[in-house]
């Protein structure tokens, strides 16, 4: 509520009740700046994390776009990069082809093996070393043109139900519009706030030698 708001509402207030306005505003605006400081502070908070191992076996099935075998897996590879998949141990096979290379496939699938932050719990059953990682905000694109992103609506649906629970998100928000065999009107879109890791030479807690 602004200052001036606050005045026309006094003016029109008895003496009584004018003299809680000023009192009113000010817990208002100590309310806001909270709220503000709140909110920019829950991205990038900090999270001690460990790497641990997954697997996923992914066919896609779709109506509307079709993809090659190594389409797909190039597309589900850099996918699993942006949501926090270590790169060095990241392994994506092609899987159940029967078209020949380059060409649409009817149900195009890959296999997965990667490594993915989850929270450390802190007990003693941990057996690696946690790492310092933070809240990391996430706009999934596919590509980056309108016209062939909303013809991939089916794809962002079955990435957002069957990978994305392999990563340690939140805050996932999903808008789609999937029509069978016809490229939506909207884009579709994916955001989501993913684990990363501050430095991934150092485990949380290990000073960093000085530069």
């Amino acid at each position: 509520m602004s200052t001036s708001v606050v005045s026309r509402l006094a003016r029109r207030m008895t003496p009584g009740t004018a003299r809680a306005v000023p009192a009113l505003a000010a817990c208002l605006l100590v309310s806001s700046a909270w709220a503000a400081e709140a909110g920019s502070a829950s991205t990038g908070e900090g999270q001690p994390a460990v790497w641990t191992e997954k697997e996923l076996t992914f066919v896609y099935q779709g109506f509307t776009t079709k993809y090659s075998c190594d389409g797909l897996r190039d597309k589900v590879r850099s996918v699993l990069l942006d949501l926090g998949a270590q790169k060095k141990d990241l392994k994506v096979q092609q899987l159940g082809c029967s078209s020949s290379m380059g060409r649409p496939d009817p149900f195009p699938g890959v296999r997965v093996k990667m490594k993915v932050l989850q929270p450390a719990s802190g007990t003693a059953d941990d057996k690696q070393t946690p790492v310092a990682a933070h809240w990391k905000p996430v706009d999934l694109k596919l590509r980056d043109s309108f016209t062939t992103d909303s013809g991939e609506c089916e794809l962002v649906e079955q990435i957002r139900h069957k990978i994305v629970p392999l990563f340690a998100a939140r805050n996932v928000d999903l808008k789609t519009n999937c029509i069978p065999h016809q490229a939506t009107a909207t884009r579709p879109t994916l955001k989501l706030e993913v684990l990363a890791p501050d430095d991934a030479q150092h485990p949380a807690g290990e000073p960093q030698a000085a530069r």
